[in-house]
């Protein structure tokens, strides 16, 4: 095993004048921001994904220049027309309708239900995650057309015969027949309930609400974790036994499952939905946060945030405290990870990205901000600077097992997302002996952007206080979907 010990002043002084000048840039932002209100930080998100993300014309672009592919489908771009629809929600402003109606008009219309696996090409999460985005269009804008989209993209899942197979067939393969790696995940299912419940809001059609409840009980039984309420990601399914991947605790579906559970509450009484969707969303905050108390997406760029927010904000509408508590400090933390044209990193308690953010990245931030102006519109939010002095000590660090020493309150690891680009390669992360509880860790290769990025934030973890501290950093065990091990980390930076 391989140690990195930190040489503190002398590294942090040479890295802080061979970066000043990026670092400079982001103290000038934090002073032009400050005392600033979440009305304000709301603003901001809005026209950062109106003139940096959205290309007109019904496109959103992948990252945040201009030379990044346009598309409107599957869940990266989705995730930026369910933060639009919920800006339209909070302001009633009727100039969003104008991208919104574009967005409806380009988005895929899928065709009738496959019913052979070597002649289905779609995975199953993308017409999910299409239907939900569509359907967000047709609340705002009443356009029959995008309603009739979302029901043939709900359709192209739920009735199609090459994905509820195997061994558990109450949930969904993600690829016809199972596919190379036979996994199934609950992107698919998760979606598959939300867009059933916005259906059924829609239409009135009680089999959907029907099958909305029996998805939601299936994805109970197959994906929430023994121990604790939250719901892992993925299972395998070889035919003859499911079995969980266990702690790959997206935020995406476990939003989706706080927010299914609410919404589930009110379409039929029954407390024990909401019960289960304050469990979660308690078990998110409790355990999928920092040494502070700030969520950490430890994901890769396969996951959104967006949901996560949706979750807790209808969980704040149902008076639960905690939740809109969740908003707020996240919503002002994340204001320190802000990058200059608006874009936020992937992590609320990291410093500022200072290279590409895609769409993936920057999603839960810019939704994060716009739900806590609808919950606190006139707080002012200081933007901390935490990592405004912040220098980036370079290493070179391949070779598993390794552990990284240093004293301070914060750490940021920098490499290259991607860098065999796009999905086999990960490591598991151990925080002072302890597994971080996501176990997740740096899955590095993985670039749903299919980009390979450098100087990219790939972990980042604060305390309240400095102190000793040690990152341990183990092989990936490797599996069907993250595959082998797989870590290069360039340098890091300490607060």
């Amino acid at each position: 095993m391989r140690t990195w010990p930190l040489l503190v002043a002398a590294a942090a002084l040479l890295a802080l004048v061979a970066t000043g000048s990026g670092r400079a840039g982001n103290r000038r932002e934090a002073r032009l921001a400050r005392d600033a209100t979440f009305t304000t930080a709301a603003q901001r998100a809005e026209a950062t994904l109106l003139r940096v993300y959205y290309a007109g014309g019904g496109l959103w672009r992948k990252c945040n220049t201009p030379t990044c592919p346009t598309v409107n489908r599957d869940w990266g771009v989705d995730s930026l027309t369910y933060t639009l629809a919920l800006r339209f929600r909070a302001t009633r402003d009727r100039r969003l309708l104008v991208p919104l109606r574009a967005l409806a008009g380009t988005a895929p219309l899928y065709p009738a239900p496959c019913t052979s696996a070597s002649a289905c090409s779609s995975w199953s999460d993308v017409p999910a995650w299409d239907a939900i985005a569509l359907l967000d269009e047709y609340a705002a804008t009443g356009d029959r057309a995008a309603l009739a989209k979302a029901e043939a993209a709900f359709a192209f899942v739920e009735q199609s015969s090459v994905y509820a197979l195997g061994a558990c067939p109450r949930i969904d393969y993600q690829q016809a027949g199972g596919g190379a790696n036979q996994l199934k995940t609950l992107e698919t299912d998760s979606n598959l309930i939300k867009a059933a419940l916005l259906l059924y809001r829609a239409t009135h059609l009680p089999q959907y609400l029907a099958t909305a409840r029996a998805h939601y009980g299936a994805v109970r039984a197959y994906f929430l974790d023994p121990a604790v309420p939250l719901y892992t990601v993925y299972v395998f399914d070889n035919g003859q036994t499911c079995v969980q991947l266990p702690h790959r605790f997206f935020a995406s579906v476990n939003g989706n499952m706080i927010w299914n559970g609410v919404e589930l509450f009110h379409d039929t009484g029954l407390r024990s939905y909401l019960d289960q969707a304050i469990a979660t969303a308690t078990a998110v905050s409790r355990n999928l946060s920092d040494g502070r108390g700030v969520f950490a997406d430890l994901q890769a760029e396969n996951d959104i945030v967006e949901p996560l927010v949706e979750g807790m904000g209808a969980l704040a509408g149902e008076h639960q405290a905690f939740a809109e508590a969740w908003i707020l400090d996240n919503a002002s933390a994340a204001l320190s990870a802000r990058g200059p044209d608006g874009s936020f990193g992937r992590f609320f308690d990291g410093p500022p990205p200072q290279t590409t953010v895609t769409a993936w990245q920057t999603n839960g931030g810019l939704a994060v901000e716009i739900a806590a102006a609808s919950l606190a519109p006139n707080t002012v939010v200081r933007p901390g600077r935490a990592w405004a002095g912040a220098g980036l000590v370079r290493l070179d660090l391949t070779t598993l097992p390794a552990t990284l020493v240093f004293h301070g309150s914060g750490i940021a690891l920098v490499g290259t997302l991607g860098e065999q680009c796009c999905e086999s390669g990960h490591a598991r992360v151990l925080i002072d002996g302890h597994e971080t509880f996501d176990a997740t860790g740096i899955w590095q290769n993985k670039s749903s952007a299919e980009l390979s990025i450098e100087n990219t934030i790939l972990f980042a973890w604060r305390w309240k206080t400095a102190g000793r501290h040690t990152l341990t950093f183990e092989p990936g065990i490797p599996n069907g979907k993250e595959g082998a091990s797989f870590l290069h980390l360039q340098g890091y930076e300490l607060i």
